[in-house]
């Protein structure tokens, strides 16, 4: 890979993450770790990102959020077969509740003229499902985060402290080696959390690039999973982590 290329890929996962690891970024890029850390000094030193210990993170001043439908386009085919596989858990009379996400979107797609009922705090989800009789849609409040189409703070925990569904559908930056799921939003990882804490079962739903992803903030451990729906390709070490904590894998 060529270095302007490799450095505007690194810059995007920068952005999107708000931060990442070297070990991260030289797994996903196929390089070395030296290289990555190259890479990084040189675009610390142009003043593109701020060079850390172990990684980079995105200037406090920059706009960590790229537009929904930029990350929306990313891997889309393989989104929309892990949302597709997804969708087939859901029994008609259930209820489920989608986290933000670009995958979880496609989940909405896919449960569209379904008698089910979709609890949410993504507006990309409520787009999806706004016009459709069959589909009973609850979204929960808060504040909005417009780049990312989601709502967040503690009006949205609150409220999920007023639900109980039957499965929770669970987006995520990153699957570490050890099967630990990770983020990279602060203001996000609490949302997951009660939304845990609501669902009779937590489905993660994330496509072959999240292993390892990105995100340096923990949202739960394999243990806390009921399955894992992603694609073939996933990194199998890890898959076998997550198998052996508990959770059912299920590949597209």
């Amino acid at each position: 890979m060529l270095q302007r290329v490799r450095h505007a890929e690194i810059m995007r996962r920068v952005r999107l993450a708000g931060a990442t690891s070297v070990r991260d970024l030289a797994a996903q890029l196929g390089v070395s770790p030296s290289t990555i850390r190259r890479d990084l000094e040189l675009l610390d030193r142009d003043g593109t990102l701020r060079r850390v210990r172990g990684g980079a993170l995105a200037h406090d001043d920059a706009d960590v959020d790229l537009p929904f439908a930029e990350v929306a386009a990313v891997d889309e085919s393989h989104k929309d077969a892990v949302a597709a596989r997804a969708a087939g858990l859901v029994r008609d009379g259930d209820v489920v509740l989608l986290d933000i996400g670009t995958t979880t979107v496609r989940v909405a797609h896919h449960l569209r003229d379904r008698p089910v009922t979709v609890v949410t705090s993504s507006m990309a989800v409520l787009d999806v499902l706004r016009g459709d009789p069959a589909v009973e849609v609850l979204v929960l409040g808060g504040m909005l985060r417009r780049a990312y189409h989601s709502l967040v703070g503690v009006l949205t925990e609150q409220a999920l402290r007023q639900v109980c569904v039957d499965r929770l559908f669970l987006s995520a930056s990153g699957v570490r080696p050890d099967g630990q799921v990770t983020d990279s939003t602060v203001a996000e990882v609490p949302l997951k959390r009660a939304m845990m804490a609501a669902a009779g079962q937590v489905v993660l739903v994330v496509d072959r690039h999240k292993f390892p992803g990105s995100g340096a903030l923990r949202v739960c451990g394999p243990d806390e999973l009921d399955a894992v729906v992603t694609n073939e390709g996933a990194d199998e070490a890890t898959l076998r982590a997550l198998g052996e904590a508990g959770a059912e894998v299920l590949l597209t």
